[in-house]
């Protein structure tokens, strides 16, 4: 997940209200269900110590939800009577949430809003092919691509005098196909989709995956449907839950790799509290990997007001030369160091088997 979004959260100091709020309910008393968790949402703040003013721009901003028809939920984050940043969630959250703590509580975002694999639909014929972006907020028309028209049947007869035909019909295949392949590469070039769904009858499909530009191969999926059939929501959402589950296994990958020293004693990968917090000290987090289940996500270490100022024990900041001190969650903490060195982080949750990173917290390393 790329976290350049949020920059905002620690371009200023905490103390920080972080809320959590879903959507995926629609009533007719859903205006009046929101409006009540505003409310529950102010109060609670306000008991874990938030300023008036905090509380009162989180609850109007939660209340403005009323009406709202967003398929999952938002998280808001603010301070001093401001809500900084409210971005959607692509995944509705287990309940509502509220936080108030000295960084942002943006680690659920990982799981809530990241890995959020855009589709783009094709449903592929001999005459062209029409194109449906697909995503956690729904669909929409991405547009379509009609290629010659005839001949496109073959006949049945195996006379010599239909091969000319025959061989019209397979010419008329193979443009459409390569028609299709390079509308779709622009589509894709234009929407910045992750996967690429080919919807159709076999051959058609494996003709236009067969033509799509190298760098796109490995984004292609193909849905066993017959052409003309539409993909329902639940096989969008398959599709969708077996690339974040594919890319999460991926980096694992990389992380178990990275554990061994290479020839020259060095690991290209750490886990533990004590290591990534060296790492992130040094701005050597390469990419951050998160089970926010595990022990040491929650576990508490140190932090200064700047991103690299953090470490296990509150005397090791004094040694640094750091005043000014604060109790920190270590999953924020190195969420933050990791947003100022511009690394992405990634939810291991979806691909996780056993304990691993060991605590569930690792990270892949760059070298200086």
């Amino acid at each position: 997940m790329d976290l350049a979004f949020l920059h905002p959260l620690y371009e200023h100091p905490g103390p920080w209200a972080s809320v959590y709020v879903g959507t995926s309910s629609h009533t007719e008393s859903t205006p009046h269900e929101r409006s009540l968790v505003a409310q529950a949402v102010s109060r609670e703040l306000a008991a874990q110590g938030a300023d008036e003013p905090t509380c009162a721009a989180v609850h109007r901003a939660v209340d403005e939800l009323r009406h709202a028809s967003e398929p999952h939920g938002r998280a808001f984050f603010a301070r001093s009577g401001e809500v900084v940043l409210d971005p959607p969630l692509a995944y509705a959250p287990p309940g509502t949430s509220a936080h108030w703590s000295p960084l942002p509580r943006a680690t659920p975002l990982l799981e809530l809003a990241g890995e959020d694999p855009v589709c783009v639909v094709a449903y592929v014929d001999r005459r062209g092919a029409d194109f449906e972006l697909r995503g956690s907020r729904g669909s929409q028309d991405a547009g379509a691509v009609a290629g010659r028209q005839w001949p496109v049947h073959r006949t049945s007869s195996a006379d010599w005098s239909e091969r000319h035909f025959q061989l019209r019909v397979e010419n008329t295949w193979e443009h459409n196909a390569a028609e299709i392949a390079d509308a779709l590469a622009v589509c894709q070039e234009e929407t910045k989709a992750d996967l690429l769904v080919l919807v159709g009858e076999e051959r058609e499909r494996r003709t236009v995956r067969e033509r799509l530009p190298q760098r796109l191969r490995d984004r292609v999926v193909e849905a066993r449907h017959g052409a003309g059939s539409r993909l329902l929501d639940d096989d969008v959402e398959r599709v969708r839950a077996e690339h974040v589950h594919r890319r999460a296994a991926e980096e694992l990958e990389r992380f178990l790799a990275g554990r061994s020293p290479d020839a020259e004693g060095r690991t290209a990968a750490v886990e533990g509290v004590p290591a990534l917090v060296e790492a992130a000290r040094e701005h050597r987090i390469d990419e951050l990997l998160v089970r926010p289940d595990g022990p040491d996500a929650h576990r508490e270490v140190w932090i200064g007001e700047d991103p690299d100022q953090l470490a296990v024990r509150r005397t090791e900041l004094k040694t640094l030369g750091e005043q000014n001190s604060w109790a920190a969650r270590a999953d924020d903490a190195l969420l933050r160091s990791a947003v100022a060195t511009d690394a992405p982080a990634l939810s291991v949750t979806a691909a996780t088997a056993d304990e691993v990173p060991v605590g569930g917290l690792g990270a892949l390393l760059r070298w200086k």
